[in-house]
């Protein structure tokens, strides 16, 4: 689904991101992992429009959208989850819900709120409730569903469980599940190197701007240089 070939991204005269390559194939979820200032939020932005690469390809199903908008790569289905959350604080949960649906069908977006609030029971509790007085968990529920609410083809997750108890992190991780044996095509950026090793297809290592491992997750799961930088110890 998604084909990333020799990526570059900089802020002025410093390069985030050197010449990465990857890919993402349809119904698998595909991890980033490294350590923070590595460039993985970087990547996210860049391929979700809020960042323009300096140069590189950004294929979508053999589309070219390296150049497209922000709002556009939207309709062509890339949608992503920011880190931090970032709900719209001073409106409830039903108005954030709405706005993640904003390019489709009014009706069509009532029927996927009584969806979503299925999935988040939490969100139908508290639908009239501001986006700015959910616990940090609440809101990151919220931001998941409101990036569905758009009907992604790829899903970009940026450390959902940032932040996050740990009972709320195993809540946040049952969530990818359940998205994964549903065939939601994924990539996510997580400090949680363990979670997301254990929840992805495949992963790529990110240190200084580049890739330096790739491989299955099972695989990287052994492989001493990740035990002893992200994992802690051998299991």
């Amino acid at each position: 689904m998604l084909e990333v070939s020799r990526l570059t991204v900089a802020y002025g005269p410093v390069e985030a991101v050197r010449e990465v390559s990857f890919s993402v194939r349809e119904g698998t979820v595909v991890t980033l992992i490294g350590p923070n200032g590595a460039g993985k939020t970087t990547i996210l932005n860049t391929l979700s429009g809020i960042v323009p690469a300096r140069s590189g390809k950004i294929l979508l199903n053999g589309r070219d959208i390296t150049r497209m908008s922000a709002h556009r790569r939207v309709s062509e289905g890339v949608v992503h989850v920011p880190e931090g959350r970032q709900v719209l604080a001073g409106m409830s949960v039903r108005e954030n819900l709405e706005l993640g649906g904003y390019r489709r069908p009014h009706r069509e977006v009532l029927a996927d709120i009584g969806r979503m609030e299925e999935r988040f029971p939490v969100l139908r509790e508290r639908r009239h409730t501001p986006a700015g007085a959910l616990s940090g968990g609440e809101q990151q529920m919220l931001a998941i569903a409101r990036g569905l609410m758009a009907h992604p083809r790829l899903l970009l997750l940026d450390e959902p469980s940032l932040g996050l108890a740990p009972r709320l992190v195993q809540a946040v991780f049952g969530i990818i599940r359940q998205l994964k044996d549903e065939g939601q095509t994924i990539l996510l950026v997580e400090q949680n190197a363990r979670q997301s090793l254990a929840v992805s297809s495949s992963a790529y290592v990110i240190e200084s701007g580049k890739i330096v491992l790739e491989g299955t997750s099972e695989a990287l799961r052994d492989d001493p240089a990740v035990i002893d930088t992200y994992l802690g110890q051998a299991v």
